[in-house]
């Protein structure tokens, strides 16, 4: 009986095998073994173009020599049984803006049309004679305001963890590096310059008010003599309290672009009989208080001797923020992605002095144990910024690319691209390939 069961079992299967092959459809022997054309022709026209020299030959003579480089090109990167057409087209757009090709030139080792079992790929080529441009929008331009980049490049102060540069050389290059981004870029030249924008009167005529001031001293601030004379206490912290005041009141944004902000005050004539205990001359070490006098006074507090509690700390290691990343890649600046930290601020410095940040402001990422690296912090009251503080907590030497990235990342300057708009400035190129031989 199991016998019978079995039988009959591999009976129903057989007619159901049986009939199933009456109706199924193989696939073509091509479409198993055969390449992929288009992706084929699409990396070859890519591997030609790699140094350029595809569209040196696209934009050269009909007749020139280059276009039996380039038939010598394709035929040492294509298969020896795959036969190409290559054509190139002229992009013609009509004033109506309506797109058209005309045919430039053509090669191809096939004397034959290649059939319906071909496939291309198509690629724009563009003249190598073409200069693109990229321009950057002022900043505060979309505010309707003209905001002014001042750089500290005062010859009568010294710095200190800026080893292997000066103040000078720093400001000449941040000029470089950030004019573009500025409707006015004024250097700084003398501490008694710098007493003159404290006290409210411009050096050219210049806005003076939201302004961005870039101290490029390092641990050091600049010290005008008037200040000297009248803000001498606790060291000078009471100057530094006096430069927080004044980024509040005239809406500043103040950047320190290494080490520990306002651990120094500098007048090379002041304080010549002066050295910072590392025998550099013309500068007197304020020490912890000049960062706390500094946040007192952006806070708007009435100045008391502050404390000589540490505001910083050292979390090594640290790495730039997902947002400054995409930053510099959009504006070109390319530093280091980790840097090593030393004098990174604390979370609860910023909170106790009603400093405010957002995930777009911070050029470093939070360390786990809340210091802060890198960044741009704003004072508000009431929802309205009253003066902004860039810090950079970064162990010496310092990269000045890193202070350009943490503006710009704070203000957004827009990049305005030039277009393919210029005639004849582009071109079409269609490469078509199949196999010889049989299915």
């Amino acid at each position: 009986m199991r016998t019978i069961e079995v039988f009959i079992v591999a009976a129903i299967l057989f007619v159901a095998f049986a009939t199933t092959s009456q109706f199924a459809t193989l696939p073509s022997p091509r479409n198993i073994s055969g390449s992929n054309m288009r992706q084929l022709a699409l990396s070859t026209l890519e591997t030609i173009n790699v140094n350029g020299s595809l569209s040196r030959t696209v934009f050269s003579n009909p007749s020139g020599s280059s276009w039996a480089s380039l038939q010598i090109a394709l035929a040492a990167s294509l298969p020896a049984n795959v036969v190409y057409n290559l054509s190139v087209y002229d992009i013609v757009t009509s004033p109506s803006g309506v797109v058209t090709y005309s045919l430039f030139r053509s090669l191809s080792n096939s004397g034959s049309d290649l059939g319906t079992g071909s496939d291309a790929s198509s690629y724009v080529v563009t003249s190598p004679n073409t200069t693109f441009t990229v321009t950057p929008q002022k900043i505060g331009e979309s505010m309707g305001k003209n905001i002014t980049l001042y750089i500290l490049n005062c010859n009568d102060a010294n710095g200190w963890w800026i080893t292997g540069y000066t103040g000078q050389s720093l400001a000449s290059d941040l000029s470089n590096l950030l004019s573009p981004y500025f409707q006015r870029t004024i250097l700084v030249n003398t501490t008694s310059q710098l007493g003159q924008l404290l006290d409210n009167t411009t050096l050219k005529g210049e806005r003076l008010r939201d302004a961005v001031v870039i101290n490029t001293f390092g641990e050091a601030v600049p010290i005008p003599t008037s200040y000297a004379n009248m803000y001498s206490r606790d060291s000078y912290a009471e100057y530094c309290y006096q430069v927080g005041k004044k980024v509040n009141q005239y809406n500043w944004t103040w950047a320190s672009i290494v080490g520990w902000p306002f651990y120094y005050v500098s007048n090379t004539v002041k304080l010549s009989g002066s050295q910072n205990t590392w025998g550099i001359y013309g500068m007197k070490d304020v020490a912890k208080k000049g960062l706390t006098a500094f946040l007192q006074g952006l806070d708007g507090r009435t100045y008391s001797s502050p404390p000589s509690d540490s505001q910083t700390g050292s979390p090594g290691v640290v790495y730039l923020s997902s947002d400054a990343q995409y930053c510099l890649n959009y504006y070109g600046i390319y530093p280091a992605p980790y840097q090593t930290s030393t004098r990174a601020l604390l979370e609860s410095t910023l909170t106790t002095y009603n400093l405010n940040w957002t995930s777009k402001s911070l050029t470093f990422t939070e360390t786990p144990d809340h210091y802060f690296a890198g960044g741009t912090y704003s004072h508000k009251d009431s929802g309205k910024i009253y003066g902004s503080f860039t810090a950079i907590g970064l162990t010496r030497t310092p990269d000045i690319r890193i202070t350009a990235l943490a503006i710009l990342q704070y203000y957004r300057p827009t990049m305005y691209k030039s277009e393919f708009g210029m005639v004849g400035t582009s071109r079409l190129v269609v490469l078509q390939l199949a196999q010889q031989g049989g299915v």
